[in-house]
């Protein structure tokens, strides 16, 4: 038989294409229209969230034929699998959100699930969409193979048309998918006409990619790049580019490398790499879903990296890249600016980056920004030692109301707005809020609990983004503050506080909360706390009636609520690589 240049007797897929035991499942590739010398090469696995669920997803089929393109020319055999997504711009504000976070674990999941069945040697991953991008890492490193994960690349910004019609402050800005659920919140207190609200929707959003702002997607892009699993560079370009294609087909290249040198993820992803991936989020501005998914990513290399870990670093990082939500800038912005590998080259002035770490080219971070000739604008990436803010743009709370910890998103928001204390206005869901607010039926000056949003509770740990736009949209954002067990979108303005644990339906502090109770959220200090006593709180926890109910009493949420563990650990939903009995690649 045909023989690779790669030796097969330590792959995987031996154990379906080598030996005369092997002739059946030989047949099934033939019958695929494959070459005994692709039959003999490694079977690289090209997964995809390519969906018609949103435009996020709608371009990662074409970019993965480009990877595919560079498999081959690398002497790989690639094969082309999808899985799911569920995206939260279309989930968000009503029962489909609960499937969001689920979906994470689900995308890690089924990706693990193809590669073991088919004995896959290596990954290359594309994903468009808030949590396939995290799901789709976590596989990665939860089978421990040679991995490059490609981003789909984020939307082209909206542009308003110049009619007198629609607010002046939506003519002259860059529209994202946020501005629509503000344009919510502005037509629902009456200063938005039908007509202007229908303009909009139709440019907001004018090409495929992820959301352009710094919300979770392009979030988790950036962290792909400083935690070393994407080429430099590679999640700038926006989704309609087809020059994409040069990195998806320079990804294709790239795994088979790491393959030919048995570099694998978890070489990639270490303590070091989780830090510098904590560094990029912060100075960005970045999603404070990036508090959940890095210890997810973590547990799956069995490394403990937890919200409070990730919080340490927020707080000593300076703020310097100006993006939206918090800032003036879209992704194309930053792409046009030189990228994530200039943001790096800043933090490095600062002796901020581990140097290093291993990347997805073999060569060490340090290595790859020695390449790197381009620098700071000024603009959208302000030089490291004339930051927006001296710390991260996203803090970590903890106090007598969230003992496990508590996110807050702090950039745009001015120090002096960064302390609030208020009575509670306490929702036992995010739908009882909505309409509450949508009715104006709160005051200036509380605090707006939301609860039972849990990963487990809600279940799935919904986005809270129309409550907090509709605030936005109404001019209250900096008037009130909001906090939840739930999370918060990549997208959210205001000072608002999520992840909140223990949550709700475990008896947290916030299960014990009542109207008029004294909050106060400090986010110079660290602190969330409730003007209660321990004894008081002892209280009314030995008086819980316990967790709410929910509709979900079987199915996939049902599921997921039985398995998911602390949101401060990344709400993971198994024990995780300290647990492994076996290495994948190894078997």
């Amino acid at each position: 038989m045909s023989q690779s240049r790669f030796d097969k007797s330590r792959l995987p897929s031996r154990h379906v294409t080598e030996g005369p035991q092997r002739a059946p499942h030989r047949s099934y590739y033939y019958a695929m229209g494959m070459t005994e010398e692709e039959i003999h090469q490694p079977l690289v696995g090209v997964a995809t969230c390519w969906n018609e669920a949103a435009p996020c997803n709608i371009a990662l089929s074409r970019q993965a034929q480009a990877v595919k393109g560079g498999v081959k020319e690398s002497h790989g055999t690639p094969r082309e699998f999808t899985t799911i997504t569920v995206t939260d711009g279309i989930a968000m504000g009503h029962e489909g959100m609960r499937s969001s976070l689920a979906s994470r674990d689900a995308i890690a999941d089924t990706v693990e699930l193809t590669m073991r069945g088919h004995c896959y040697d290596a990954l290359v991953g594309l994903a468009g969409c808030d949590k396939s991008l995290p799901g789709m890492m976590m596989a990665m490193v939860r089978l421990n193979v040679p991995s490059v994960f490609i981003y789909g690349g984020s939307i082209l910004p909206g542009k308003a048309p110049q009619l007198d019609e629609i607010p002046e402050d939506f003519r002259t800005r860059d529209l994202t998918v946020q501005d629509m659920f503000e344009a919510v919140g502005r037509h629902q207190n009456g200063t938005m006409s039908d007509k202007a609200l229908e303009m909009l929707e139709r440019v907001a959003c004018p090409s495929a990619g992820a959301c352009g702002g710094q919300f979770t997607a392009n979030t988790m892009a950036c962290v792909s790049e400083a935690i070393g699993l994407a080429l430099m560079n590679s999640s700038g370009m926006p989704a309609p580019y087809e020059s994409r294609d040069q990195y998806a087909e320079a990804s294709g290249h790239a795994v088979m490398q790491l393959l030919e040198k048995n570099i694998r993820a978890r070489d990639v992803v270490t303590l070091k790499s989780l830090q510098n991936a904590a560094r990029v989020v912060a100075c960005t501005g970045g999603s404070t879903n990036a508090g959940l998914h890095l210890p997810a990513i973590a547990h799956e290399a069995g490394i403990d990296f937890f919200l409070e870990d990730v919080c340490d670093i927020f707080r000593d990082t300076p703020y310097f890249v100006d993006l939206k939500p918090g800032g003036a800038y879209v992704a194309k912005d930053l792409y046009d600016a030189g990228g994530i590998p200039v943001v790096m080259k800043e933090l490095r002035k600062a002796g901020l980056i581990h140097e290093d770490c291993m990347t997805a080219t073999g060569r060490a971070i340090g290595e790859e920004l020695d390449l790197i000739e381009r620098k700071a604008d000024g603009k959208v990436i302000h030089p490291i030692e004339t930051p927006i803010t001296k710390t991260g743009g996203v803090v970590g709370l903890k106090g007598n109301l969230a003992p496990t910890g508590a996110i807050v998103k702090v950039a745009g928001i001015a120090p002096e707005h960064q302390v609030f204390t208020g009575p509670a206005r306490v929702f036992e869901c995010e739908e009882d809020a909505f309409e509450a607010v949508k009715a104006r039926q709160y005051e200036e000056g509380e605090v707006i609990v939301i609860r039972n949003e849990g990963p487990a509770g809600g279940p799935g740990m919904r986005e809270m983004l129309s409550t907090t736009a509709a605030l936005s949209g109404q001019g209250m954002g900096k008037k009130v503050a909001l906090i939840t067990d739930g999370r918060f979108s990549g997208a959210t303005r205001g000072f608002c506080v999520g992840h909140v644990g223990p949550e709700a339906a475990q008896c947290g502090p916030i299960a014990l909360l009542k109207d008029g109770d004294t909050i106060t959220i400090d986010a110079i200090k660290g602190e969330l706390s409730v003007d209660l006593s321990d004894e008081e709180l002892a209280s009314r926890k030995e008086a819980w009636a316990g967790p709410r109910e929910t509709i979900y009493a079987s199915g996939a949420l049902w599921k997921y609520a039985q398995l998911v563990g602390a949101t401060y650990k990344g709400a993971v939903t198994h024990p995780g690589g300290k647990a492994e009995a076996h290495v994948y690649m190894d078997i």
